[in-house]
């Protein structure tokens, strides 16, 4: 009988050490105020080493190591703090550039101050426009609609819009990090009297940008990369696509609900990007199903054909049904099935627990009728396609009547959208789902 675990969540390691660090900085500084520094000036400096630390600590969480994954449980969560980070530091700045003062200060470091601030300001912002619905209240998205589509507006959207460009951008972070850790050496006043300050500084600064350049210059040497090549893309429904690669040697060895990093080459040149697997270890080709959400994928049965070369990075993430109890819940949502695709795929004899399988999409689900085979073949795995147009929305409610049983000894497991997602994660814990047991796979981190 397998029984809830106990232990603490991998999930919380990795944040509840950046909380360790910053309560760690926060303590010497209440410390450690060398005399006669002033206490507004010196709450300034407090708020810019703080953001330094965040912004340093957001760059070793992009370094991809595999001692980053199992501390945040998967890279995608390692993403998703990686954006908080980032986000936190740069609202510290503001305190930082209203408090601190040095009438001595040297005009490099101011050079680099506004340096570092404007260019990390625009990179968020760029970072925050494909979510900006999430942003914007509602009844200012028409205004922001309007803009969006106005001619000057459309053709800055088309010079430096799509995810090559915003990578290719997003990479310089650690650039303007740098120039503000530089700035923070060249005018922090209070470093001058207290050395405990100043070398933990350097040493928080040093670390955040030595991971910087491990990833920019060093990490391409020692990524696991495979060769394939395009064998079948699909256009399983209009804005869903499912492409298969063939391996050109040894091929990349995964666990079912792992994504990639897929390096594939098109009529328009070379792109990259996080894709969830979809097919089953034991298949001979690597499958992903892709939709339309923007930039090349929108044409991707147009620009990638049979025998097009492709490169596999990976694989990554921690989305796992094993981890889960005996009784279980699983939820998609449209282009979400590719994981569970992966699972059912992969399944190999009885399953050990309950399932019950939940996947909703606007008219017909793809992949409807292979789902219910396999379910057909297990008969403890249940599935329940949910057409929502017929139908109407998903809701926690409903999959918990038709699950059945205590649902303190749930294990939920889902995939889609961000919003459903977090809705069903409130639901569910509401209605006594535990947190731990409630697993989701970012799949829409950039």
């Amino acid at each position: 009988m397998r029984s809830p675990s106990l232990r603490v969540p991998a999930r919380h390691v990795g944040p509840a050490t950046i909380a360790g660090l910053v309560l760690v900085q926060g303590l010497m500084w209440m410390v450690s105020r060398p005399p006669g520094e002033g206490l507004t000036t010196y709450l300034g400096q407090f708020f810019g080493a703080e953001a330094v630390l965040l912004l340093s600590v957001a760059l070793v969480l992009i370094s991809m190591l595999p001692w980053v994954e199992a501390w945040f449980d998967g890279i995608d969560r390692a993403a998703i703090w990686h954006r908080r980070l980032a986000i936190t530091g740069l609202v510290l700045l503001a305190p930082h550039i209203a408090l601190a003062s040095n009438p001595t200060a040297t005009q490099l470091g101011g050079i680099l101050a506004v340096t570092g601030v404007a260019g990390m300001v625009g990179l968020a912002l760029w970072a925050i426009l494909p979510r900006w619905q999430s942003v914007v209240p509602r009844p200012l998205r028409p205004l922001v609609l309007a803009a969006r589509d106005a001619p000057g507006v459309t053709a800055f959207r088309r010079i430096f819009g799509g995810y090559e460009r915003w990578r290719a951008l997003h990479r310089t972070t650690g650039l303007f990090v740098a120039a503000g850790f530089i700035h923070g050496v060249l005018d922090g006043t209070a470093f001058g009297g207290s050395p405990l300050l100043y070398w933990s500084y350097l040493a928080v600064g040093a670390i955040g940008l030595g991971f910087y350049l491990y990833r920019e210059l060093l990490a391409r040497f020692f990524r696991s990369l495979h060769d394939y090549q395009v064998a079948t893309v699909t256009e399983v429904e209009p804005r869903l696509v499912e492409i298969a690669l063939h391996p050109l040697g040894r091929g990349v060895d995964f666990v079912p609900g792992q994504f990639a990093m897929v390096y594939l080459e098109a009529k328009d040149g070379w792109h990259r990007h996080p894709f969830t697997i979809a097919s089953a270890p034991h298949d001979k080709n690597l499958r992903f199903t892709i939709k339309a959400l923007g930039d090349y994928t929108s044409r991707l049965h147009e620009l990638v054909e049979p025998g097009m070369p492709a490169v596999i990075g990976g694989p990554h993430g921690r989305f796992d049904h094993r981890r889960g109890t005996d009784r279980q819940i699983w939820i998609a949502g449209g282009v979400g099935v590719a994981p569970f695709l992966s699972w059912l795929r992969s399944l190999d004899g009885p399953l050990p627990y309950r399932v019950d399988f939940f996947y909703s999409a606007v008219g017909t689900p793809a992949f409807a009728d292979e789902i219910r085979t396999i379910a057909d073949r297990h008969d403890d795995l249940h599935a329940h396609i949910i057409d929502t147009s017929l139908e109407g929305r998903l809701t926690a409610e409903r999959v918990l009547v038709d699950a059945g049983g205590n649902p303190g000894g749930l294990s939920a497991f889902m995939c889609g959208p961000a919003a459903m997602l977090s809705d069903f994660e409130t639901q569910l814990r509401r209605a006594g789902v535990a947190s731990r047991h409630i697993h989701r796979e970012y799949f829409d981190w950039r």
